[in-house]
């Protein structure tokens, strides 16, 4: 049996409020769980002591024997050095500008190095001919 540490929704529409609660990774989000370990009010501000209600103890034994948690709760364990933080993958090539678009970009970078160049040079030039002089 695959057991899962993962929310539970509750509260009314656009209030939300959850459950930590361990369950069968085939039960139902909101259905039958195995134990309740806490709360998580996430409309309440980041430094609210209700914010995330936890009883500790149980989820290191609940982790202990095998428990998995969910991305979230990985993530708000990871706060609060429960857990490891999760890993996420990088990005595929699919979220990257076309091959035109990089064309562009790599053509504005040259052009404001050429720019730069430019600039460079001329602002040496008057100090050299300042030095020629005297």
């Amino acid at each position: 049996m695959a057991v899962r540490i993962r929310l539970s929704r509750g509260g009314s529409k656009k209030r939300p409020f959850y459950r930590v609660v361990v369950a069968d990774s085939r039960s139902p989000r909101d259905g039958r769980f195995i134990e309740r370990l806490g709360s998580y009010n996430p409309l309440l501000p980041l430094d609210h002591a209700e914010r995330l209600v936890l009883d500790v103890e149980k989820i290191k034994t609940w982790l202990s024997n095998g428990a998995l948690p969910t991305e979230r709760l990985q993530k708000l364990f990871s706060n609060l050095g429960l857990c490891a933080a999760p890993t996420f993958a990088a990005q595929t090539k699919q979220a990257q500008p076309r091959a035109k678009a990089q064309e562009r970009l790599k053509e504005k970078a040259e052009k404001a190095a050429a720019a730069a160049e430019a600039a460079k040079q001329a602002a040496e030039a008057p100090a050299s001919e300042e030095a020629s002089a005297e």
